[in-house]
């Protein structure tokens, strides 16, 4: 009998589940912030220098500008999630197995970012290849932790509960940076001479808080979801595991919302997270601030990112998904052609507090609106998801990559910015013809 319950899908709306799925936001976002955001970028262009404007690194005998190299190895990283993630959704869906997927994930990622602690200029090979992993870690984890959301929640609480998690996210990532800054700035407090050594700390302080607090999450997450297991011994789960993906692709492939909207998403965050993983790199190397200017300003757009993401809740509360979410691509737009002239750091400081305004809005109406636009009798939530992830994952592969590519053959990342202004309005495209879709749906326009 207690087999029976353990296995059975939870009931939507309860609330001590949902507070645990919400805490893994609090759990992961010290990766994005102290490692892919922050400490990590800058420590990796102090230690990858070798002199004023040498900015060449060996990498397994190949010479690449240091930057080239940091843009491209987030883009293997997403691309290697970007080909697993489908058939390890469509396992998890077929076993009901999706939390067991997901710490898998949490813990190489987790471990990849404490083992960052050991890198330094004589490896950078693995420093970059822990980097990676860390990356592959948190990409993939993510996967499975958004699938939970349609399981959780009922539609009407999905912005208000996808809102809770980026904003909390955003709170436990400033948290932890506050004391790694503190560490990094003050260092004598701590008794630390070596001025390397705060930010390897931070790495581990990672690796500590990312383990840690996402076992509240684990505990609270049911073991079985919606599982379509079967006990017959020759049934080859791989094989069913991309039979049913396949499954999902032609049920979104014939859905029109579905199709545009993923396109749209595609661009949309293409630009957003190429932004957010090389904004800390490009204030470093472009405009030469110091770490004293950058922590604080990254700082600023986690605060001002935990008011974003309410706002826009509100906002589509009161106009609907889509519209919400174009009014935050078109201001994105507008920051990446402004970001292109910036030369000092108030300029810096100004296009960070509009990042901020937009930044967890964005992914938060994105995650939210796509969740509402399942089909409501569906228990393959991981498998759709996984489209919705799939596309993230080549976007960042995407963005991160024409990045490099652009710098590599311009000499400035100023033109890699500019171009990022592009994709999002070839996303806002996207969206608009997924809003004129939506709108021709009866009662469809009202939610989403």
């Amino acid at each position: 009998m207690k087999k029976a319950i353990r296995n059975q899908a939870i009931q939507k709306g309860d609330k001590k589940v949902i507070r645990g799925w919400i805490m893994y936001d609090w759990a992961n976002s010290v990766y994005q912030l102290t490692i892919a955001s922050t400490i990590f970028p800058i420590y990796y262009n102090q230690v990858t220098r070798s002199g004023p404007g040498d900015y060449m690194v060996s990498f397994f005998g190949l010479e690449v500008i240091n930057t080239v190299l940091y843009s491209w190895s987030i883009a293997a990283a997403y691309l290697i999630v970007a080909l697993f993630s489908p058939m390890l959704s469509s396992l998890a869906d077929y076993t009901g197995r999706r939390k067991s997927f997901m710490q898998f994930f949490t813990w190489l990622g987790a471990v990849s970012c404490g083992a960052l602690f050991f890198f330094n200029s004589s490896n950078v090979e693995f420093g970059i290849i822990a980097f990676a992993l860390g990356t592959v870690g948190y990409g993939g984890s993510i996967v499975f932790y958004n699938s939970f959301l349609p399981v959780i929640c009922n539609v009407e609480d999905q912005d208000r509960v996808s809102a809770q998690g980026y904003s909390l996210g955003y709170l436990g990532g400033v948290v932890l940076l506050l004391f790694n800054l503190l560490m990094i700035l003050k260092p004598e407090l701590f008794g630390i001479t070596d001025p390397l050594l705060p930010a390897r700390i931070s790495f581990l302080t990672v690796f500590l808080w990312w383990i840690g607090f996402s076992q509240i999450t684990f505990r609270r997450l049911p073991r079985y979801t919606y599982r379509k297991r079967r006990k017959d011994r020759e049934t080859n789960i791989f094989l069913e595991g991309y039979k049913e993906l396949d499954k999902i692709f032609k049920k979104v492939r014939t859905s029109k919302k579905l199709s545009y909207y993923l396109i749209g998403f595609f661009f949309v965050m293409m630009g957003l997270l190429t932004v957010m993983f090389m904004a800390a790199t490009y204030g470093e190397k472009e405009i030469g601030l110091s770490e004293e200017i950058l922590i604080p300003t990254i700082l600023i757009i986690q605060f001002v990112g935990m008011g974003g993401s309410w706002l826009f809740s509100r906002l589509s509360g009161r106009y609907g998904n889509l519209q919400a979410l174009l009014i935050s691509v078109i201001i994105w737009i507008f920051i990446c052609i402004g970001a292109f002239f910036i030369i000092n750091s108030v300029q810096f400081i100004i296009a960070a507090f509009f990042i901020g305004i937009v930044m967890g809005g964005s992914q938060s109406l994105a995650r939210s609106t796509y969740s509402k636009m399942l089909p409501e009798d569906t228990t393959d939530h991981t498998s759709y998801f996984s489209f919705y992830d799939v596309m993230e994952k080549l976007a960042t592969v995407a963005g991160t990559f024409s990045f490099g590519i652009i710098e590599a053959v311009t000499g400035s990342m100023r033109y890699s910015v500019l171009s990022i202004a592009t994709f999002f309005i070839i996303g806002t495209v996207f969206l608009l013809m997924t809003y004129k879709v939506v709108a021709k749906s009866n009662g469809e326009s009202s939610v989403i």
